[in-house]
């Protein structure tokens, strides 16, 4: 999923800096309970084997933000598995918010800290996928960055995997439902996944009936000159526009809107939702009021067992205090596959039959926080959709100082449109 994984570490406007808030998931309860737990993960495990394993995602660098998120949430999901008799030590991998790095960041786990499984959480992770391969790693995480997800056998990404050349129905049908009718999409051209996301928007706006104002598909990472996307949007009147970009940008553009007197009724932001906006202060509050924010799992609003399940992990481990952001989500459910793989690889896993073991899980129920969907790791099953199990995604509005449901749309469940492709 697009940008989730970018630090906000941007600046908002033309002078000032602000933290971010995006993407990436979080974890679970210490206790496994009959509910939210995934399918393929029946018994207690009685090993007293230590998996060593390592964590490769942005440190330092101007997404360094995420990595902060995406160890607390690794922890989290740590401290569970211990819970079911896994024990798992990590080492850490610095991408230092570049591809390059990440490549000689998963070299160091590999050849110096012979790590047995990787957790790849950002969205320069194709700089490392090819190496990760090559060396037979398994590979836990998310598929938000390129299409190494789909086609390598060792990568298994916890919210499915999305084929973004293909267009889904999805975000086009929850602008028509709430009152957009001129849609705009922006996106880094530098991240594969968010510039073609921001394509399928605009098919996907125009199948549902509805006008494309606006498309930017290469804008700079790290760029905070938003003043041209402003006022194109506002000449296009477009008034609702979905942003793949860090946090603090996107709510440059939608202040810069407000300031034209062009509103957006229907700003969508990828990344963002739960602790990413709440901890990032009043003023990214106050930007984000009427913003509505997309998850592939259920939000904590609900309030099911899956998701009481999540946020206590989140504060026994982690010591959050408010709800997981993507990133958060991420990070957690790649310790749960994980064990979930081990359950199944054998009395002493090995790399070879763990992934084995991981290509065979054909319903996995993200410790329930698919709701009533499930995914698989198959190669067969990989790329039929978008992201989200069975295209499906959860929404929440911004308003006052706590997220909201949006009614239908928690979830909206969309489908693959047959003969779009955006490339």
């Amino acid at each position: 999923m697009p940008t989730g994984s970018l630090a906000d570490a941007v600046r908002r406007g033309p002078t000032r800096l602000r933290l971010r808030a995006t993407v990436l998931l979080a974890a679970l309860l210490l206790v496994a309970t009959a509910c939210g737990g995934s399918s393929d993960k029946a018994a207690t495990a009685t090993t007293t084997k230590t998996y060593k394993i390592g964590v490769l995602t942005d440190i330092t660098g101007p997404s360094s933000a995420l990595g902060k998120k995406v160890l607390a949430a690794v922890r989290a999901g740590i401290g569970v598995a211990g819970t079911e008799g896994y024990k798992i030590q990590y080492v850490t991998g610095d991408t230092q918010s570049t591809a390059a790095g990440a490549g000689t960041a998963a070299q160091k786990l590999v050849n110096q800290d012979h790590v047995f499984a990787v957790i790849l959480i950002s969205n320069l992770g194709y700089g490392a996928a090819p190496f990760l391969t090559a060396k037979g790693v398994p590979v836990f995480g998310g598929d938000i960055d390129g299409p190494e997800w789909l086609t390598s056998r060792n990568m298994f990404s916890v919210f499915g995997y999305p084929d973004y050349t293909k267009v889904e129905t999805t975000t086009g049908q929850f602008f028509k439902l709430v009152g957009a009718t001129t849609i705009g999409a922006i996106a880094y051209g530098v991240v594969p996944s968010a510039a073609l996301s921001a394509q399928a928007t605009a098919v996907s706006s125009t199948a549902a009936g509805l006008k494309t104002g606006y498309l930017n598909a290469q804008v700079p990472l790290g760029s905070t000159d938003v003043g041209p996307m402003v006022l194109a949007m506002k000449s296009a009147k477009v008034d609702g526009a979905i942003f793949l970009l860090q946090q603090n940008t996107a709510f440059a553009v939608i202040e810069g809107l407000g300031q034209q007197g062009a509103a957006l009724k229907a700003p969508l932001l990828t990344g963002g939702y739960g602790a990413d906006l709440l901890d990032a202060g009043p003023g990214a509050q106050r930007d984000a009021q009427g913003a509505y924010f997309q998850l592939p799992f259920e939000p904590a609003e609900m309030g099911t067992p899956a998701t009481e399940k999540f946020q206590a992990a989140l504060r026994q481990y982690a010591g959050f205090t408010e709800p997981g952001g993507l990133n958060e989500y991420i990070a957690y459910l790649s310790v749960d596959a994980l064990v979930a793989g081990l359950k199944k690889a054998g009395d002493r896993p090995t790399q070879a039959s763990l992934i084995t073991a991981m290509l065979g899980i054909s319903d996995y129920d993200g410790a329930g926080l698919f709701g009533s969907h499930t995914m698989s790791f198959a190669m067969a099953d990989r790329g039929k959709g978008g992201v989200g199990s069975d295209n499906c995604l959860w929404f929440t509005r911004f308003e006052g100082s706590s997220f909201h449901l949006v009614q239908g749309a928690d979830p909206l469940c969309g489908s693959v449109i047959a003969g779009k492709t955006v490339s």
